[in-house]
């Protein structure tokens, strides 16, 4: 069912061009989203591609930065909020759904790499189960996001699953809260993606799991 009602839709095709254009604008205005998305596609010259790889290099950089400066792991989590939330705009603006997993996967392998010790020196437990939660929460989004592509994308993924797999394995307490969270690390081993993983996820979540 449309959202807007036919006399509606009448009565906006009837105004006159220099109108359009002035709600247009008037709307745009209010919709940072939808402008950049019409940016991107209007007039923007660069490709999905080489937005993906300047995004790739603002999260490998950002992240030694975050690593570098933190000083908890409240900030640390409230910093990979920011970056999970440059990727979903560069998603909205692009329509880039590959880039959505890799760059979510990518986040994932920089934010282990450099985080272990502060994981494991952190005292302040509550906090820390928190952001490792989220984290094994992401990992179920990526694999989630890997699922809806094609099977033949799966083998560009394979390399990083198995990385994400091994650095998970190799943070003791992270790899606690994947086994209370159900997270076979052998699915990331064997890059062998559950095709219900969308249903397990919805099942761990609805049992009070991954938040």
């Amino acid at each position: 069912m449309s959202f807007y009602p036919k006399e509606f839709k009448e009565a906006i095709s009837l105004l006159s061009h220099k109108e359009k254009d002035k709600l247009i604008l008037r709307l745009l205005k209010k919709d940072l989203a939808l402008t950049n998305k019409l940016m991107f596609e209007l007039v923007d010259t660069s490709t999905v591609e080489e937005r993906r790889a300047e995004l790739e290099t603002h999260i490998i950089k950002s992240v030694s930065r975050i690593i570098e400066t933190n000083y908890s792991i409240g900030y640390l989590n409230m910093d990979v909020r920011y970056l999970s939330g440059d990727i979903t705009e560069h998603v909205k603006t692009t329509k880039d759904k590959y880039g959505e997993a890799s760059l979510n996967l990518l986040l994932l392998t920089e934010l282990l790499k450099g985080s272990k010790q502060i994981i494991l020196e952190s005292r302040a437990y509550t906090k820390l189960h928190k952001f490792l939660t989220a984290i094994i929460a992401r990992v179920y989004k990526v694999m989630v996001l890997i699922n809806k592509m094609d099977n033949d994308l799966l083998l560009d993924f394979k390399e990083d699953l198995q990385e994400l797999a091994e650095l998970i394995i190799g943070i003791e307490p992270l790899m606690k809260v994947a086994i209370n969270n159900a997270l076979d690390i052998n699915w990331l081993i064997n890059t062998e993606i559950p095709e219900d993983i969308v249903e397990i996820q919805k099942e761990l979540r609805a049992n009070g799991f991954l938040k």
